[in-house]
């Protein structure tokens, strides 16, 4: 794949999960199954690991969940994040994931090495808090940090006990999933039927429609049932393996999952993934794959956690299924940069359990690849690197004309072109092109961004087109125009106020999310807060972006120095601040704003706040994990020695890294003074 494909993948794969990831976590109305939305995440993962240059601003891969959407449930914060799964599709990606944590803890082929495998059920995620053994509060997951309190809606459930039997901690977080087994959601969709109600899509929509209710008595009339996979916080862990402990949290109470095994190896994983498929059809819940986790809690402890998921988990998803249909029509969608996207419409087809009605076409060259035009009999498949993706194309060889590709904008008129080496053809109209401009100001208000809540796209779309909204400083002008919000349909006047209030407590933003609001090409949440980290205060990043711009190699090399921003970034960063027009929107918002100077988290260890580098060869840990420790003690692991360097660890071997440390005066231990501060900080 050319770096030019990844680019338009990437693009395209952020605002499909950005959409499907809002339908599912917070609006509990998918229009995709968990299948698909999580192979989508898949492919994003992949493609940022191979191409981590081309991570975009919106990229979702920091992302659990979804924020809480408004709702009359109050929000909860959990003790310990509720994290998602990385996936596999494939036994070889078993066999890879296996062989990845051996590397990460530096394990022979031939050492013990125990995973769990349960089946994965289709429910929602569901944390609940037993202090003394009572039930004091339950939350859903929500984006993993926030989620909603269910606590008198869980009461109603009778596979979660309001107290504990047995030997429990003063404080243990259950982490399971609600869920309504298959004839009980046919027998509820038969009843909202007769009364004329809404039907759910599918068992999980029906468990989670049923949980997040505000009246907790119309929770007790809904089938829903509880099994446990894990736990959070605890004041004491019963156990020293994923099994034993979820074996003492059966013994209290709490169903567990019954295909629930200890296997301790990767034919015995594989062998119990293919015996819990033979099982699907029968079982009487909807499940989606298999769970595997390392035993060992200690492994777990080490390996720990990437963005969004533990390395000690896997989910291997069942296989894609796929369908036959008729693409009706083409249409052109125009994004934030100005790329023109193709989206089929399908005629409905039911493809596993799942209405699909449109599909990605990616690119012009995609459409050339597949020969498509409307009216072609088309192959849908609902899992793989792109869902809902067509993989065939039935009726190519129809004589028919081709799908004439626009070489204009269909929101502006403006000239559409491909650079060259790149196969997106774009608008050239830039700011001017009011979906491009919509585009960005949705981007800069999006969860990941700004986080104003209140100012929906629908919202921007109208405030825009009624001349209000031009650039980002001018939703902190809307309290201005209060008057005229209130003069609109629909608006009165505790929702201005609301809308106004949401706005006003943004005006001291995070810097490191104001940065990724902006849009910046390549800036995505992750390579902003990596920015940050480093430079703390926006115009000091300005700052040198622009002398790097000019040709300033002190100011370059500062930038490329900094781990994880290579030179994709310095370039977009450079032409960012080049262009007027940007640097006027830049300082138009910071004239609206006072950007919190951020901050790197610390914990109480001697090298929190520094800068660590290893080098030469470490004997007890993979340099991986290594990095992982520095950063748990609130370190930044740097692959560079430079007079920034606090602290260089050094194995057997090390070469020019070492003598430039000592050059330096630079701090110099073995692996074992380092072994001693991780130790002594656990």
């Amino acid at each position: 794949m050319t770096e030019a494909e990844a680019a338009n993948e990437l693009m395209r794969l952020a605002k499909a999960i950005s959409k499907h990831n809002r339908l599912y976590h917070a609006e509990d109305d998918p229009e995709i199954s968990d299948a698909e939305y999580d192979a989508l995440v898949r492919r994003n993962a992949e493609l940022e690991a191979a191409f981590p240059h081309l991570v975009r601003a919106d990229s979702p891969s920091q992302d659990v969940g979804h924020a809480v959407a408004t709702s009359p449930l109050s929000k909860v914060t959990h003790e310990v994040r509720m994290l998602s799964l990385d996936n596999a599709f494939a036994d070889e990606e078993v066999r890879e994931f296996v062989a990845r944590v051996r590397r990460f803890l530096s394990l022979e082929e031939d050492a013990p090495l125990a995973f769990t495998a349960e089946d994965k059920i289709d429910g929602l995620s569901c944390s609940l808090r037993y202090e003394k053994g009572e039930l004091v509060l339950a939350a859903t997951r929500g984006d993993g940090q926030v989620g909603e309190n269910v606590t008198p809606n869980v009461a109603h459930i009778a596979d979660i006990p309001q107290r504990l039997s047995g030997d429990v901690p003063d404080v243990f977080e259950i982490r399971g999933e609600v869920y309504m087994a298959r004839a009980d959601f046919l027998a509820l969709n038969a009843a909202q039927e007769e009364a004329g109600g809404k039907l759910f899509a599918n068992p999980r929509n029906a468990a989670a429609g049923s949980l997040r209710q505000k009246d907790a008595s119309v929770t007790a009339r809904r089938p829903l049932k509880f099994w446990a996979h894990g736990w959070g916080g605890a004041s004491d862990v019963p156990g020293e393996t994923q099994e034993e402990v979820v074996r003492a949290i059966e013994s209290w109470g709490v169903p567990v999952s019954p295909l629930f095994a200890r296997v301790e190896s990767v034919e015995g994983m594989l062998a119990h993934y293919a015996k819990i498929a033979e099982q699907r059809a029968d079982l009487p819940y909807e499940i989606d794959g298999v769970v595997y986790k390392v035993d060992r809690l200690d492994y777990q402890q080490r390996l720990g956690f990437v963005a969004k998921a533990p390395r000690w988990a896997l989910a291997h998803k069942f296989p894609a299924e796929r369908a036959e249909t008729t693409l009706e029509s083409i249409d052109i969608q125009v994004g934030r940069t100005g790329k023109l996207t193709p989206v089929g419409r399908l005629a409905p087809v039911l493809v596993g359990g799942v209405t699909v009605t449109n599909v990605t076409l990616h690119n012009r060259d995609e459409i050339l690849r597949l020969g498509v035009r409307p009216g072609d009999r088309v192959v849908v498949q609902r899992a793989g690197d792109v869902i809902p993706q067509v993989v065939e194309n039935l009726t190519r060889d129809a004589e028919r004309p081709a799908f004439d590709f626009p070489d204009h904008c269909p929101e502006c008129g403006s000239e559409a072109v491909s650079e060259e080496g790149e196969v997106d053809v774009r608008c050239t109209s830039g700011l001017i092109c009011p979906a491009q401009r919509t585009e960005r100001l949705k981007h800069f208000v999006s969860r990941g961004a700004l986080d104003i809540e209140g100012l929906g796209e629908k919202t921007i779309d109208q405030f825009f087109a009624l001349g209000w909204l031009e650039s980002p400083a001018d939703i902190f002008r809307l309290h201005e125009r209060r008057q005229e919000i209130l003069s609109l349909d629909g608006w009165k006047d505790k929702s201005v106020d609301n809308l106004l209030a949401s706005v006003e407590s943004k005006r001291s933003p995070d810097a490191a999310r104001l940065l990724f609001g902006l849009g910046i090409r390549h800036v995505g949440a992750v390579t902003a807060r990596v920015l940050m980290k480093h430079f703390h205060e926006l115009p000091t990043l300005r700052e040198t972006a622009e002398k790097a711009c000019a040709g300033d190699e002190a100011a370059e090399a500062e930038l490329t120095a900094i781990d994880g921003i290579g030179g994709a970034v310095v370039e977009a960063l450079g032409d960012f601040f080049h262009e007027e027009h940007n640097r006027a929107v830049w300082d138009d918002l910071l004239s609206e704003l006072d950007p919190s100077r951020y901050e790197v988290a610390t914990v109480d260890s001697p090298v929190a706040g520094k800068t660590v580098v290893f080098t030469g060869k470490l004997e007890t840990m993979s340099r991986d994990e290594a990095k992982a420790q520095a950063e748990r003690l609130g370190a930044k692991a740097s692959g560079s020695v430079s007079a920034k360097t606090d602290l260089l660890v050094a194995g057997p071997g090390a070469g020019s890294k070492l003598k430039k440390a000592e050059e330096l005066g630079i701090e110099v231990m073995d692996e074992a003074g380092w072994a001693a501060i991780v130790a002594a900080a656990s």
